[in-house]
Parts: structure tokens; sequence; C-alpha cells
């Protein structure tokens, strides 16, 4: 798989910490990504793709003890079900009790959270030190990216920065649970 080189991941890095938006790939489509934490960064992010932000975002990290700030307080067994499925393409929405902005999370009680198994996506993580925000490259209604010079037709140069790479293994987007009630949202 190719991966990006030190000086990539330093530019994306630096993209971010400046409230960028940036294209990376993850394991089934090209993604977007920006810092959760700075609100223009996800209002950018959002008027890129179209998307309201009533709908919430994916929260994505390298390692579960970056969602630590979410998880607290959550039983032994619903950690248990979070740990048997990550790093993967599982994404769990988790009561977020007030700890996220409602510009992640936008009219919802719970956020979407997944730990990636993708090491590009990984690798950004780590690198930024932290969950970067991850949706799918594509406006509104258009399909997902699944190459990067896709990417680059949707969005021109309004990214900061695109991270080479390959997509992981998966056909089609993550699967998205309920982590209350185990219901599976998105198939």
């Amino acid at each position: 798989m190719q991966l990006p080189g030190p000086e990539e991941l330093a530019q994306a890095r630096d993209a971010l910490v400046a409230g960028g938006v940036i294209a990376c790939p993850t394991e089934a489509v090209w993604g977007l990504s920006c810092d959760p934490s700075d609100g223009d960064a996800v209002a950018r992010l959002l008027a890129l793709k179209e998307r309201p932000v009533e709908k919430g975002l994916i929260l994505v990290a390298a390692d579960p003890p970056a969602f630590d700030f979410i998880l607290d307080g959550l039983t032994a067994a619903d950690r248990a079900t979070l740990a048997a499925s990550w790093p993967g393409p599982a994404t769990w929405l988790v009561e977020h009790r007030g700890r996220v902005p409602r510009w992640i999370s936008g009219e919802h009680a719970t956020v979407a959270l997944r730990v990636s198994d993708h090491p590009v996506l990984r690798a950004i993580c780590e690198a930024f030190g932290g969950p970067l925000v991850s949706t799918s490259a594509n406006p509104a209604g258009a399909p997902p990216a699944r190459a990067e010079t896709e990417v680059r037709d949707y969005f021109g140069d309004a990214l900061d920065a695109v991270l080479p790479g390959d997509l992981g293994d998966s056909s089609r987007p993550t699967t998205i649970r309920d982590l209350a009630s185990g219901e599976i949202i998105r198939a």
C-alpha cells in the first residue's frame, strides 16, 4: 500500500493545525478531514460538501484512548463492545453528554466514532495528535470519491492538502451502529 512520506504527513498536519481541510484515502472511499475542535474549519468542510451541520459528522482516531474524553463513564460492557470492533471499519454512535460541540454532533445526542485500521488515516491522526473529522470526499448528492483524481475534480484547489495512498479493502462505507441499542443505522 502506498503511504505518504514524512514531508507529506507534516504538511497535512500543519494544514490541520492551521484550520485547513485535507483529503486522504480511508477504508472504502476518499475522505475529508479537519480539526474537530475548530468550528471555522468544520464550517469550511461542511460548505465544501454542501452538508448541513444538523446531520453531524464522524470522528476518527488512530487508537481508542483518543476518545477517552467521550468514552469516560461508559460501562465495561460497552467498552468491550467497542474494543471488539476497533480498529476496523465499525463506526459507533455513542452518547456524547455535551463533550463535543454541536458542529460535530449536529442535532443528535450521540456522536459517531471510529478507530480506523487504514494506515494513511491512522498516520495523519497520529501526526495530528488526536481525533479528526472524517467524512466522504464528495459534494452532497454526488458519489463518494474513490480515486485522488475524483477528489481533485470535486474540490480543485479548495483543499489545503491531499495525502496520497490507496483505499482499503472495503467496498462500501463503514457500518454505523448505535452503542446503546445495537441497532444498525447504516449497513
